[in-house]
């Protein structure tokens, strides 16, 4: 694969993270979180959270929702507001789950991107908890769809839509499920999309892959502008962000989950393209790394670093947030889960 080496590292822009910045709530696992700046001064974080009465894993696919919260400063602390797409009833097609939440701005609208699903069964409690090996965990993973919700204020009220606006493809690469969408308000006012996706049957469910679509409006209809994955790495990617930085210039950030690129598992990967469509690797490609610098100096190596999201100020990003944890000692259990920010370099 060719690289791009016409940029300043991505990596070069990482500034030490404020202790106590970032997005987090008491007894709730907090992910997923994606900022923009209001016309109020303040900056509008929407997050994911769920119970931590239950297991991180796999309830994250039955129990999610998403969150309002806000700061005065693009670093926080931000604090709750309301949840704004909660559990709505099994009929719709986000009706049990929300997640994955990514903001945008267009025309005078916010744009909310999302993953939801919905299953059969009761919801998931602390005495009826579910494991990887129950069908309803299943059902929801094979349900995820992407959607949009669309306001006039980064306050809401959220209008939430009756159908997702891309659908997985049988037969395709992409069959199993569409998740972990990332919009991109082009220039022309058009949405670009990439998406997650892994096919239906056998292993191909753990191959994970990006596509793309677009369309003129954020209600679609959306089109897929190739047959196949934009990457073909060797690895599996998750938690695309893509944005427009120049004319003519788009650039992505992502998570890369084995180490055979990087020799770090679990970090960050940018790629530009010029089209949105053809995309290389940057060279070097590593975007982040889970070990994080912080303004007192102290160096922690997290143990998750991902959905990376970026505030964006005329294009060019300020700060990175990421869905980041700790484990309790001595065991391989999340001790706690929060969103963190990291200032950038301009």
């Amino acid at each position: 694969m060719n690289h791009d080496q016409s940029h300043q590292a991505f990596s070069k822009k990482i500034r030490p993270a404020p202790l106590d910045g970032g997005f987090a709530m008491k007894d709730y696992w907090v992910w997923c979180g994606s900022v923009i700046a209001g016309p109020d001064g303040r900056f509008h974080m929407y997050a994911s959270r769920w119970s931590m009465s239950l297991a991180f894993r796999p309830h994250w696919l039955t129990n999610s929702e998403i969150v309002h919260a806000v700061s005065a400063t693009p670093q926080g602390p931000y604090e709750y507001v309301q949840t704004i797409l909660p559990p709505r009833g099994e009929e719709y097609w986000d009706g049990r789950m929300t997640h994955n939440p990514s903001v945008c701005y267009r025309d005078g609208q916010y744009l909310l991107y999302y993953t939801g699903t919905t299953y059969s069964g009761p919801t998931p409690t602390p005495d009826n908890p579910l494991d990887w090996e129950s069908p309803a965990v299943w059902e929801a993973r094979g349900n995820q769809r992407v959607g949009v919700a669309i306001a006039s204020d980064p306050n809401g009220p959220w209008q939430r839509m009756d159908k997702p606006i891309l659908m997985p493809r049988p037969n395709h690469w992409d069959s199993l499920m569409t998740t972990n969408p990332a919009p991109c308000v082009c220039r022309d006012g058009s949405i670009l999309l990439i998406y997650k996706s892994a096919g239906a049957v056998g292993e191909d469910q753990y191959n994970l892959r990006f596509g793309i679509a677009s369309a003129d409006t954020p209600l679609g209809p959306y089109t897929r502008l190739q047959d196949d994955p934009i990457f073909n790495l060797n690895a599996n990617i998750e938690d695309p962000f893509v944005w427009e930085s120049q004319p003519g210039r788009y650039e992505m950030i992502m998570k890369v989950i084995n180490a055979n690129i990087t020799g770090e598992s679990g970090c960050g990967l940018h790629a530009v393209s010029t089209n949105g469509m053809d995309w290389q690797l940057s060279d070097p490609p590593q975007a982040y790394s889970r070990k994080v610098q912080w303004e007192d100096q102290s160096v922690t190596i997290q143990h998750n670093f991902e959905r990376p999201q970026l505030l964006l100020e005329n294009g060019k990003p300020t700060h990175l947030f990421a869905a980041t944890s700790v484990l309790q000692n001595g065991r391989e259990e999340l001790e706690r889960t929060w969103n963190m920010v990291v200032p950038l370099k301009s």
